[in-house]
C-alpha cells in the first residue's frame, strides 16, 4: 500500500492550518498533525534561525503531486519544504482509515 507521511514547515500556526485544512477538506489527507518547532538553516548564504510550524500530512502517496501543487499554492515561502516518506510498515486499520479518507 503506498501510504505514507508528507513533512511541510510553514512560517506561521495561521498558515499551517490553513494548507492543513485544505488538505483534509479536499480528502488529500486523512490528517495533518500540526507542531511548533525551531529551525536553523541556510538560505541565501546566511545562517537563518526561525521559529515555524511542522505539518505531519498522513495521505495516500497517489495524491502526492496534488498536495505538493495545493501546497505551492497556499505557502508564503519561495522554497516550502515538501518531503515525501513512505509508510513502510503500520497497523491496518490505520492504513485502512487513511484509505478511507483520501479519496477523491
Amino acid at each position: 500500500m503506498p501510504y505514507g507521511i508528507i513533512l511541510v514547515t510553514a512560517s506561521s500556526e495561521t498558515e499551517a492550518q490553513t494548507i492543513a485544512r485544505h488538505l483534509v477538506e479536499s480528502k488529500l489527507a486523512a490528517c495533518v498533525s500540526l507542531t511548533p518547532i525551531h529551525s536553523i538553516y541556510t538560505w541565501q548564504g546566511n545562517i537563518e534561525s526561525e521559529k515555524e510550524w511542522q505539518l505531519v500530512i498522513k495521505t495516500d502517496l497517489a495524491y502526492y503531486a496534488a498536495i505538493e501543487a495545493k501546497v505551492q499554492e497556499l505557502h508564503s515561502y519561495e522554497v516550502p519544504e515538501i518531503i515525501a516518506l513512505p509508510i513502510v510498515e503500520g497497523s491496518a486499520a490505520y492504513l485502512g482509515w487513511i484509505a478511507e479518507n483520501t479519496k477523491l
